[in-house]
């Protein structure tokens, strides 16, 4: 059963959140502020964390990067605030998918359908493949400098980069990647795409500013240029 930390200050919401859950057999967790969250995970780490930014003690942005810093359990933010600087600082810490409140169930649950079938991403057998001073093992889902230093990835960010290694040489649109990581209700959403590839570029590439390998085409897509 998926066991899922949902994290939230608002009693109500943690309350419906869990009550509709349960109802669709998911195991479920909850905490009101940020520091129980971080202990709650580390206790019984999650498959998965639904995570309110507007947390009374700790910011959400910062309890993602305190899970990050030692587990890739996938993130769906929930939270009022609408700006895009908010939608960016939280996925750029690590967060995989943003719902803005107020929201409908349904809309979550199926966020949360989407993220769980990114766990499922088929690794069938391809070579290890190379983006500058990294080994990518698609199979072991591992990435490895050449001194040693394994590189931790997001779920989603596995996504991304698999969809582009497995065509490689070959132009991967937007409309196809969108659709494929996350669905075809986020066909539009085209400002996912630029913050997962950055980040990909930061921890892959040995000049993220000037990429060889995960290249952008404008307007079209993105390549894996081997």
């Amino acid at each position: 059963m998926t066991r899922i930390l949902v994290v939230d200050d608002e009693p109500q919401i943690l309350r419906a959140l869990r009550i509709n859950l349960r109802a669709r057999r998911y195991d479920v967790d909850i905490a009101g502020t940020g520091a129980a969250a971080l202990k709650a995970a580390a206790s019984h780490p999650p498959d998965l964390v639904v995570l309110d930014l507007g947390l009374p003690d700790i910011d959400g942005v910062e309890v993602i990067r305190g899970l990050r810093g030692w587990t890739a359990v996938p993130i769906i933010v929930l939270s009022g605030r609408a700006g895009s600087e908010d939608k960016v600082a939280a996925l750029d810490a690590g967060a995989d998918d943003y719902v803005t409140k107020p929201f409908g169930v349904e809309e979550l649950l199926a966020r949360i359908r989407a993220v769980t079938r990114r766990l499922g991403t088929s690794t069938e057998a391809v070579p290890a493949l190379r983006i500058g001073q990294h080994t990518v093992d698609l199979a072991d889902h591992s990435v490895l400098r050449d001194d040693g230093t394994e590189v931790k990835l997001t779920p989603t960010q596995w996504s991304v980069l698999e969809k582009l290694l497995r065509h490689p040489g070959k132009l991967v649109s937007q409309r196809q990647l969108l659709q494929d990581v996350w669905g075809p209700e986020y066909q539009n959403e085209t400002n996912y795409l630029r913050q997962y590839l950055a980040q990909l570029r930061r921890k892959l590439e040995d000049d993220p500013a000037r990429p060889r390998h995960l290249i952008t085409e404008p307007g079209m897509g993105y390549r894996y240029r081997p």
